[in-house]
C-alpha cells in the first residue's frame, strides 16, 4: 500500500510516493494499491477517456514515441497542486508537447499547450534550476522531502508506459 497526503505517507501505508521507495527488490510481482494527493483525483478525471496513459520526465521519449504511434488526438491533463495550476507538471506537459509537435503529427490551437510549451522552453536549458521556483520545491524541502526531485527531472529513466486498464494500472512496454 503507497499513500500520501501533501507529502506525508498515510499511517496505514507502507510507504508514499517518493520513487525510492518503489525499488525492484520491495515491488517486483506485486500489485500496489497507490494514492496520493494530486495523481489518484487527475486519473479519476481521465479514466472515461478513450485511453489513459501515465507520463513523466521518466519516461517522456518512450511515451511521446507510443502517443505518436497511437496516432489518436492527445490531451495532457496535469495533476497539478490541490486542483490548482503548478509549475512542475505544466513544464512537463510543454516538453511532451513540444515533442509531440516537432513530429509533424500534430497541431494545436490551444492557448494552454502553448503557453506549457512557452514554459518549458524558459526550463529546458536548466530544468532543476527553473523547478527551484516551484512551490512544491519550497514544500518538499521544508518537509525535508526533496530528495527525489533531481531523479524526477531525468529525461527517459525507463521506456514503461502506465496505462489504464480494467481500473488498474499496467506497464504497456
Amino acid at each position: 500500500m503507497a499513500a500520501e497526503r501533501d507529502g506525508f505517507v498515510l499511517d496505514f501505508a507502507d510507504f508514499g510516493n517518493s520513487p525510492f521507495n518503489f525499488t525492484k527488490e520491495k515491488v517486483s510481482g506485486k500489485t500496489i494499491v497507490y494514492s496520493t494527493t494530486n495523481g489518484t483525483g487527475i486519473i479519476r478525471l481521465a479514466s472515461s477517456a478513450f485511453m489513459t496513459v501515465i507520463g513523466s520526465f521518466l519516461n517522456i521519449g518512450a511515451l511521446t514515441k507510443w502517443l505518436i504511434k497511437q496516432d489518436n488526438d492527445v490531451l495532457l491533463l496535469c495533476a497539478g497542486w490541490k486542483k490548482r495550476f503548478n509549475i512542475e507538471d505544466t513544464v512537463c506537459a510543454g516538453a511532451i508537447a513540444d515533442m509531440l509537435m516537432r513530429s509533424n503529427r500534430y497541431t494545436t490551437n490551444c492557448d494552454s499547450t502553448s503557453a506549457s510549451i512557452d514554459l518549458w522552453s524558459l526550463a529546458s536549458p536548466d530544468l532543476p534550476g527553473y523547478i527551484e521556483k516551484a512551490a512544491q520545491r519550497t514544500r518538499l524541502r521544508d518537509k525535508n522531502l526533496d530528495d527525489c526531485i533531481e531523479f524526477c527531472l531525468t529525461s527517459d529513466f525507463t521506456d514503461k508506459i502506465p496505462v489504464m486498464k480494467n481500473g488498474a494500472l499496467v506497464a504497456d512496454i
